[in-house]
């Protein structure tokens, strides 16, 4: 079955590219949520006036991947600890945020962020914001796929890189 699932991490451009090579995933999509403009611009919602997060929605096959892998990952790219900033982007729209679609997502998040923060991997506590699902809408074509059609490398895979490296 076809899911939905609409998280903030930082930039988007990082958490599509991330998402998008996994297994299960079948289409990722930069955009805005959780604010009060109607189809916001990224120059408006750089302002940080318009309450938005940059965000990805990730539709997958729920008979191939889960909610609760997708938020592995999630919390595997990220620094969820951090407050209104990843890497070098600082702003309220950076935020992290899992708008979840129903009462069994949100307990499955809350339990995640539970077992980090009881895991001891962070030095403070989660600060992602669980938030209930709102409308999402689409960022401007230059920025799908950024990654991929400018050839860039983003802070989120650099962070993977050194999470990955440090493990070993």
């Amino acid at each position: 079955m076809e899911l939905s699932l609409v998280l903030g991490a930082g930039c988007f451009w990082g958490v599509e590219v991330l998402f998008e090579e996994m297994n299960g995933v079948n289409k990722v999509i930069s955009g805005y949520s959780g604010g009060h403009t109607n189809n916001p611009t990224y120059e408006q919602v750089c302002t940080g006036e318009t309450g938005h997060i940059e965000v990805v929605k990730i539709d997958y096959d729920s008979s191939v991947v889960t909610f609760s892998e997708l938020l592995d990952k999630f919390f595997f790219i990220h620094d969820p600890t951090s407050v209104n900033r990843q890497g070098p982007d600082v702003g309220t729209q950076y935020r992290s945020v899992i708008f979840y679609n129903s009462n069994e997502e949100k307990e499955i998040a809350e339990k995640k962020i539970k077992e980090i923060n009881e895991s001891g991997e962070y030095d403070r506590e989660v600060a992602t914001d669980l938030r209930e699902s709102v409308e999402f809408y689409e960022a401007e074509e230059y920025h799908q796929d950024f990654v991929k059609k400018n050839g860039k490398i983003c802070y989120h895979q650099l962070y993977v890189e050194n999470k990955q490296s440090s493990k070993n």
